[in-house]
């Protein structure tokens, strides 16, 4: 019936194309004028597409124009005019689609069609590579046919400093790698003025590879960090115990799920080992993570597989590209357990800064678009978690490849004998070879296996050679050549087919077993047959590869016993389809079962998100100058009621009332005696109000007292004769508190931001146990996570309104002058030193210090009212449990102040939890 309805209404990806169709055609009739015109009259066809857009044309509208526009000018300039299937890309990718292009099919040249009708707003357009190889490359290649249509081109590379990426940015393209464009995201939100911040906005990008990127990253957070935590001596101790530690009697593995279970025996000798008496106590409960830490790093991660140890320094290797990742370190403990596994330094520990997923970097863009070899296998991830529809582009030539049968062996063993046996008689035809291998390890032993065989003339790509890539994927098409590299061979990179090498049959790819994604086997099969050329592919999988072995399920297994014994088998591939189409099966049910995680991950991080991006926006009010008193005056307000509900709740009877507490309390954070009474039946509320008029007639006052002690200042200097001009010291005591207030704003949203990651962090951990108890985690975890929000809102405007109360109080400051000149008190280090560090250039410490009295920068950052953050070794920090009082602005019972009538947890509210 399906074949039926295709043959009469044609296959999805017909259909799709088809679409598409009408404003191809529409590009190909623009093709003649561009043809005829000068080069002077093609480059002024920017300025008429932009004044089009000025007069209300749309993008959609200018497509077929700015789109043939690039045509020509590619091949004036680069000698390349896009292909008919090109331009189909291109305008899947304008429509913010993912276009999933055959390798070597130009997707390079593709994206620069949609990227110079989008740059034509000025909004700028971020172009999305794996690595600032690639990015530098793509930009030098394609950066004069923007250049040529006067736009500019902007390129970001890993070791670049804030002027020359603000220079980037505000270029109309951007070219870049994930990881830039992210952390730069991150240190922006960061920076503590506007100038230090790079990014202009996040507009359209195109992310190249961008399965890798949305797909195989996504799991993966950026992370700034800072803040060691606890000493590295207990990794070591740890190692040495379970090492004495006996798996299946001590501990289980589940390889499955990668999980490890500590068993009651396995406990009790590890208290024994470490000398302590109860490891579950408040001071012991560490211990136990790092233990799991400790038995995962001996039993789940493998050196050469999923890291390696290069110059005393462990790296992780990228499971999907096989290149050592740089600067990368597992979290929670786990990379410093591999350390101590492999005795070599451990470094510190580290607190959360700033961190966010790529997938929801990537969601905040107006437009998203991509473009891969790979995509149709994870279509539904990609429109389910992105949005994004998947269109499939045909070839401009016919694919010729052959992708033959996978081959079947019961051991591994007996499998690399024989490509072992396979390799030696395709290379005797001087076919070039590329053989695929899932690990470093897996390529080394082939390696030594060639060897014994008398074949050296190979190379080897992984990440202990990664230096050497692109000589060795340039080599890669030689008659005779033979490549053995793990999957990051080639991706973004053409192997092109010497001379006399077509007439042998291409170059010939062989898979030494399946990956766990079917997307990174069709890559490596996607190195041969590139544009029309021929090529051979084919797979060979041992019932003990991983994917069988953890996958396969009990049909798989009985195979194995039933062919795994008999050596005369051991090397003949096995002619059992079963075998074939279990793999698949598994494959497959490794593709959702990795998907279920990355869309769980997805809905825990949704919430954070939505606090990150509160708390982001509060920042940038501050940093863009914005005039923060309605703000403020809200903070008092909170906070005088906050104090009452503390005080004097309602639900309490009169009597037990304990307003002298309450004045002491108001006392405590304004540092001002208030006069307020309660009439016999009255609400506690009812005095907010007099509170409230007293607190603003005090920070009236202080205005008026700095403006005073400002003139004194002035005086006392044109006394000594300086000249000076004319002030009003009104407008200026104004302009200086309201430093002072974007100042203790910012560092108190830091300062606290950065105590509720590490909160959000620890509940996250602690929610997971909850399901023994019937309950549902993530519910929990949404529920607590808005208690915790609410709670660090409400420290923000209780730190906030100490510290400018204290810090205009003309008391403070006297004392504190006194303290600075007898050096009593040094001059504190500036407290935005460890955020600084992040934003590529230290602080500007020569701010206006025409008065002294009251210089911004001293007494906005100085004092004990203002707290310090530094990236200092401090003493471990204890996880903090959930607050009891919530609701610093209103109760989720309140209320809501909207006018609804509904409770406020189920009306606003509702947003920081769902």
């Amino acid at each position: 019936m399906f074949k039926l309805l295709e043959w009469i209404f044609g296959s999805s990806k017909e259909r799709a194309i088809k679409k598409l169709l009408p404003l191809l055609d529409a590009v190909r009739e623009q093709e003649p004028r561009m043809v005829r015109m000068s080069n002077a009259e093609l480059r002024a066809q920017t300025g008429l597409l932009k004044e089009k857009l000025a007069q209300g044309a749309t993008l959609d509208e200018l497509l077929p124009w700015a789109f043939a526009v690039v045509r020509e000018t590619a091949k004036r300039v680069v000698g390349l005019r896009p292909f008919d299937v090109q331009i189909l890309g291109g305008i899947v990718l304008h429509q913010g689609g993912i276009a999933e292009m055959v390798t070597g099919e130009g997707k390079t040249l593709v994206a620069t069609m949609p990227v110079y009708l989008n740059a034509l707003t000025g909004e700028g357009v971020h172009i999305v590579t794996v690595n600032d190889y690639l990015a530098r490359r793509d930009a030098e290649w394609m950066g004069p046919i923007y250049q040529f249509l006067g736009l500019t081109v902007g390129l970001i590379q890993h070791d670049m400093g804030l002027y020359e990426r603000q220079v980037a940015y505000r270029a109309d393209i951007t070219y870049g790698t994930n990881n830039e464009f992210g952390f730069d995201y991150l240190r922006d939100n960061m920076a503590v003025r506007k100038d230090l911040q790079v990014q202009r906005g996040l507009n359209y990008a195109i992310v190249d590879e961008v399965d890798s990127i949305l797909i195989d990253e996504a799991r993966t957070p950026l992370i700034i960090s800072g803040r060691p935590e606890r000493s590295t001596d207990i990794y070591v101790k740890v190692d040495e115990v379970v090492r004495r530690l006996q798996k299946g009697k001590h501990y289980e593995v589940d390889e499955k799920h990668r999980h490890v279970i500590i068993t009651d025996e396995g406990l009790e000798v590890a208290e024994k080992l470490l000398g302590v008496d109860d490891l579950f106590s408040d001071t012991n409960i560490g211990i136990v993570h790092i233990l799991e830490q400790s038995i995962r790093a001996h039993n789940l991660y493998h050196r050469d597989k999923d890291y390696i140890v290069r110059n005393g320094e462990v790296l992780i290797v990228d499971e999907f590209t096989g290149r050592a990742l740089e600067g990368r370190r597992y979290s929670d403990g786990l990379h410093q357990a591999i350390e101590a596994k492999e005795r070599v330094p451990i470094r510190f520990e580290s607190q959360t800064i700033a961190t966010i997923t790529y997938q929801n970097y990537f969601r905040m863009y107006k437009k998203l678009a991509g473009m891969t070899g790979t995509a149709i296998t994870e279509a539904l991830e990609f429109s389910k978690i992105y949005g994004l529809e998947v269109v499939q582009i045909p070839t401009n030539l016919p694919l010729i490849r052959e992708d033959l049968n996978d081959l079947i062996f019961a051991t591994e063993e007996g499998k690399f004998k024989y490509v072992v046996n396979e390799i030696k008689r395709i290379h005797s035809t001087g076919r070039p070879i590329l053989v695929g291998t899932v690990s470093i390890e897996k390529s080394e032993k082939l390696a030594r296996m060639l060897e014994e065989e008398g074949i050296t003339d190979f190379q080897v790509l992984n990440a202990k050679h990664h230096e050497r890539e692109a000589v060795i994927i340039a080599n890669a098409g030689k008659k005779g050549a033979i490549t053995i590299a793990t999957n990051m061979a080639g991706r973004g990179t053409d192997i092109k087919l010497a001379e006399g090498v077509r007439e042998l049959g291409g170059l010939y790819i062989i898979g030494t077993e399946r990956h766990e994604a079917r997307r990174i086997d069709n890559q490596l099969r996607g190195r041969a047959g590139r544009q029309g050329d021929p090529g051979t592919t084919r797979f060979y999988v041992s019932l003990e590869d991983e994917v069988a072995r953890l996958f396969g399920g009990d049909r798989v297994k009985k195979l194995l016993d039933m062919f795994g014994t008999n050596k005369e088998m051991d090397e003949q591939p096995l002619s059992q389809r079963v075998v074939s189409r279990s793999i698949e099966r598994a494959q497959r049910q490794v593709e959702e079962y990795n998907y279920e995680i990355r869309k769980h991950l997805l809905e825990y991080d949704e919430v954070m998100d939505k606090q990150r991006k509160y708390i982001y926006g509060m920042r940038q009010e501050v940093l863009e100058d914005k005039d923060v008193t309605e703000r403020l005056h809200q903070m008092f307000s909170n906070i005088i009621m906050d104090a009452i509900d503390q005080y004097a709740p309602e639900e309490e009877l009169p009597e037990n009332w304990d307003l002298e507490g309450l004045q002491r309390q108001l006392k405590k954070i304004f540092g001002i005696e208030f006069k307020f009474e309660l009439e016999e039946g009255e609400e506690p509320k009812s005095i907010h109000d007099t509170i409230f008029e007293q607190v603003l007639k005090e920070y009236e006052r202080r205005h008026e007292l700095l403006a005073e002690e400002l003139k004194k200042q002035y005086d006392q200097q044109v006394k000594e004769g300086i000249h000076l001009p004319p002030v009003d010291f009104k407008k200026l005591a104004r302009k200086r508190i309201h430093d002072l207030e974007l100042m203790v704003i910012l560092r108190a949203v830091d300062e606290k931001w950065i105590d509720h990651l590490y909160e959000m962090d620890y509940l996250r951990d602690s929610v997971r146990l909850r399901a023994f108890g019937q309950r549902d985690p993530l519910l929990e975890y949404k529920q607590e996570a808005f208690e915790l929000f609410q709670n660090l809102i409400q420290s923000i405007e209780l730190n906030v309104v100490q510290s400018l109360f204290r810090i205009t109080d003309p008391e403070y400051r006297k004392k504190r002058h006194i303290a600075i000149k007898t050096g009593s008190q040094t001059q504190e280090e500036d407290p935005f030193a460890h955020l600084q560090r992040y934003s590529y250039i230290a602080a500007d410490k020569e701010a206006d210090r025409s008065f002294s009295a009251f210089d911004t920068r001293r007494f906005a950052l100085g004092g004990k009212g203002v707290p310090q953050v530094d990236g200092s070794e401090q003493e471990e920090r204890k996880p903090k449990g959930v607050p009891v009082r919530v609701g610093p602005k209103v109760g989720p019972n309140d209320l809501c102040p909207c006018g609804s009538g509904k409770k406020y947890k189920k009306c606003c509210g509702r947003q920081l939890v769902e």
